[in-house]
């Protein structure tokens, strides 16, 4: 069973992918349409297709710590000693951790200030800039959570011993887990 931020990362990748496809594909969609006929858009395609690409990023990153699909370059970790490797892999983790917090705190800066300057779009939307740039924090928020949990997790593993739930957690990926993971992805 999928531990429960697995799962929720999870369920934040499909809500940024439906935000993708919904909320740039078919505003796009409608204002080809409508340029063609109409010689004018009628939606702002390109305002709500960019609150769309921030969501998704932000709703997806957390996904990529829980299945470890950052990319990583093992050729030369992979040959280390374990203790070597795990040295590695931790300080790996903690950089990412760091970016992913200072990343979160800005991005709640931008939010903050959106929500004390009642920041409004100049289009004609006119949305509140704090709706799409808090779906956009929440997402960055939940990558922060999930990026600093991965370490503390890993090291407690670390301390009792256990080191294949330590490379479960932050170890690279061998090519048969891959494969697995592809083929669960798309049953």
């Amino acid at each position: 069973m999928e531990p429960l931020t697995q799962r929720i990362s999870r369920w934040l990748a499909w809500l940024a992918g439906a935000a993708i496809l919904f909320g740039s594909a078919v505003p796009i969609t409608i204002d080809v349409i409508a340029r063609y006929f109409f010689n004018r858009g009628v939606v702002e395609s390109f305002e709500i297709s960019g609150y769309a690409l921030a969501a998704c990023v932000g709703l997806g990153l957390a996904f990529t710590v829980t299945t470890k699909a950052n990319i990583r370059v093992d050729f030369l970790i992979s040959s280390l000693p374990f203790p070597l490797r795990a040295a590695c892999d931790l300080l790996a983790s903690f950089a990412l951790a760091g970016v992913a917090v200072a990343l979160a705190w800005f991005a709640w800066g931008t939010v903050a200030q959106s929500l004390a300057m009642n920041a409004k779009s100049i289009s004609r939307l006119q949305v509140p800039m704090a709706i799409p740039q808090g779906i956009w924090w929440i997402g960055l928020f939940w990558f922060a959570f999930v990026a600093v949990l991965a370490p503390l997790q890993a090291v407690w593993r670390l301390v009792r011993g256990d080191r294949a739930g330590f490379d479960a957690g932050i170890g690279p990926a061998d090519l048969d887990t891959e494969i697995e993971q592809a083929i669960e992805d798309t049953a």
